[in-house]
């Protein structure tokens, strides 16, 4: 039987386990990246740990959230960040140099080869045929020591594309379309591995931006093989040595397939408050427009700005929205400007943004109150945006233009056709990416050789070992779809405190109850409830450190997303999973124990736990999905005290290259 190119991949840097599905699998890392909001952990992680020189092929430091800084904190950050870099082998990308996946994807990403980033959208390079996984920064500090990257083999989900994409239609709107079907949860366990005759109908950028978008499916990653096109941007990005040509076997089995007939698909959009939550533009066509911004991660590169400077070439977008550009990369901005097409977009209405993350957090650009913005991003989330009562819209660069000309949300197809001399763009790409790499530091150049730490920047926290006995109140009862948005926020008052966690953790949950980071430290302990898909979204590790610095013990939730379970037990709190019906029952303020062992039980493989609520009023059953190696850290109290453990204990496993 032939392998597919998931498995190709994986097979050439297992290093523990065997792939099959549902078994846990260690397997080497080649390339890192990390960004200003959770680098500052990730680097104070690694120090922790006693290390003191990347290991990985390639490791990279990007500063593409806080770019703006505020005060001292940002800048100290970012500071200490380029001293990390320069201590410890990595390469440093300047603020507004870009978003670490656009910089990354023109520098460094390569078929083939593996990457951990602690950013949940770091699968975005499997448009490249390179197998990039977003996780916690623990795992990447531990993963750039050398160390392996443990994971449960995914399910392999053949999406096999067939057609063209008609006039109009774009990338986004196929990505948008997955999301249609399969919603935030259906690609929870599983890879997205693109195949068809329809692959070669679409350039890299197309390819990258359907795999970043596979991050708001839920799964571990998405990949496309390489082929002409591959070869072709890598040699227009003046790499074309790094070109592999890679893909599934022709007998390649796997667990499901997909088919998507381009063909078919129509310009979409996202309605609030949920990236699945997608109809056709036509079904919303007329909804008034306050805001467009073209940019992010997803559709902030040269191909995706372009085709809207085309549109507004000679216009003017309509009095009453503001249009704003916020190019993925620097690159794209110097070429866009030599092109010319910078003055374009300006003659018609647009302002320029930094290169950066900025508006997609909520940092900048923060929509009026009962407006309607119409962003290209990923993630429309209730309150991303920077207001609580957020309406926002996510679409192509080409939707985002019509609806800045029009002042309304509007079908371009329809707008074209009231126009009369609107044609569809089409993607482009330049002749060379000849942006300079100015902002771009590499090791060998690097300016600091040892730590620079500003007064803002604490130390790790550690967690004590698991107790035998686990009881407290239940401090929060929440609904399905948690976000780690939900859980700390990413505004610009409180991402200046990533690096101080006793100052972060008192905005932990503050956007589904601003009394419980209050509440949780004057309990000295307890629980959080929660429906399915607890902690979707951003890979942000604060998610699980904070509730941890507050005292929270454990997690129980019907389910939980991939990144935020693993950083769960990273940081030593115990994810129980619970069936609905005691879900329904469970309300905040029950007190519950936990009636078993707890610490023998997660070292012996227990998998089932009895919970007693009220002092034995009812009981109910609540499991553990652990493998032995998670086990062993949740009972040290964490990822961070494990290995601190075994390196005290003089245990061959010492090392995070053994660990």
């Amino acid at each position: 039987m032939g392998q597919t190119l998931t498995e190709k991949i994986l097979s050439d840097h297992l290093v523990a386990g065997e792939l099959e599905t549902g078994e846990e699998i260690g397997i080497e890392i080649d390339q890192v990246l990390t960004q200003d909001t959770t680098g500052t952990l990730v680097w104070l992680q690694f120090e922790a740990l006693d290390l003191d020189e990347v290991q990985t092929e390639i490791a990279a430091q990007y500063c593409d959230h806080q770019t703006y800084q505020f005060d001292f904190k940002n800048t100290d950050d970012h500071r200490f960040l380029r001293s990390a870099a320069g201590t410890f082998g990595a390469h440093f990308s300047r603020p507004g140099n870009g978003i670490c996946h656009n910089v990354h994807k023109e520098n460094f990403a390569a078929p083939g080869k593996t990457m951990l980033g602690s950013d949940s959208h770091t699968p975005t390079p499997g448009g490249l045929g390179e197998l990039a996984i977003g996780a916690g920064g623990l795992d990447v500090s531990v993963a750039m020591g050398g160390g392996p990257y443990y994971i449960e083999m995914p399910e392999i989900v053949n999406v096999r594309l067939e057609g063209e994409l008609p006039e109009w239609s774009t990338a986004k709107d196929v990505a948008l379309e997955m999301l249609r079907r399969l919603t935030v949860k259906g690609g929870v366990g599983k890879i997205f591995e693109y195949t068809g005759p329809g692959v070669e109908n679409l350039t890299v950028p197309e390819r990258t931006t359907i795999t970043n978008l596979g991050t708001e499916l839920g799964a571990t990653t998405s990949i496309f093989p390489t082929d002409g096109e591959t070869r072709d941007y890598l040699e227009r990005q003046g790499r074309g040595d790094e070109f592999v040509d890679v893909g599934p076997d022709e007998d390649a089995e796997y667990d499901d397939e997909i088919v998507v007939d381009m063909s078919e698909i129509e310009p979409l959009v996202a309605k609030p408050s949920m990236p699945d939550n997608v109809v056709p533009v036509r079904e919303v066509a007329g909804e008034s427009v306050d805001q467009v911004i073209i940019g992010s991660c997803t559709n902030g590169g040269y191909e995706d700005i372009l085709p809207t400077a085309k549109m507004l070439e000679g216009r003017e977008i309509e009095k009453k929205t503001e249009m704003i550009v916020a190019p993925g990369s620097k690159q794209a901005s110097e070429i866009l400007a030599r092109e010319g097409w910078t003055a374009e977009l300006m003659a018609a209405g647009v302002n320029f943004s930094e290169a950066t993350c900025g508006a997609c957090i909520g940092i900048g650009h923060v929509p009026a109150s009962d407006s309607v913005s119409v962003r290209t991003f990923n993630r429309n989330f209730e309150g991303r945006s920077g207001i609580e009562d957020d309406s926002v819209f996510l679409a192509s660069p080409e939707v985002a233009a019509a609806a800045a000309l029009k002042g309304e949300l509007v079908d371009p197809r329809d707008l074209a056709d009231e126009l009369g001399d609107l044609e569809a763009p089409g993607v482009e790409l330049p002749d060379q990416y000849d942006g300079s790499k100015a902002d771009l530091i590499a090791p060998d150049e690097a300016v600091d050789d040892e730590l620079i730490k500003g007064p803002n920047i604490g130390d790790v926290p550690l967690k004590d070992e698991l107790d035998s006995e686990l009881e407290g109140p239940n401090l929060l009862r929440m609904e399905d779809n948690i976000t780690t948005d939900h859980i700390i926020p990413a505004t610009q008052d409180i991402l200046m405190y990533r690096s101080n966690v006793p100052k972060l953790s008192e905005f932990t949950l503050s956007r589904v109850d601003d009394t419980f980071a209050e509440r949780a430290l004057e309990s000295d302990g307890g629980f959080l409830v929660a429906g399915e898909n607890y902690g979707q979204g951003s890979s942000r590790e604060h998610a699980a450190l904070c509730p941890m610095y507050l005292g929270i013990e454990g997690v129980f939730a019907r389910s939980f997303a991939r990144i935020h379970k693993a950083n769960l037990f990273n940081f030593g709190l115990i994810p129980l999973t619970i069936d609905e019906e005691t879900y329904e029952r469970l309300e905040q303020g029950d007190d519950l124990e936990v009636l078993d062992d707890v610490a023998d039980g997660v070292r012996s493989g227990r998998e089932e736990f009895t919970v007693s609520v009220d002092d034995g009023e009812w009981e109910f059953t609540a499991n553990l999905d652990a493998s032995e190696r998670e086990r062993e850290i949740l009972a040290d109290g964490g990822k961070l005290s494990h290995t601190k453990k075994l390196a005290k204990d003089g245990d061959s496993g010492a090392t995070p290259a053994d660990d």
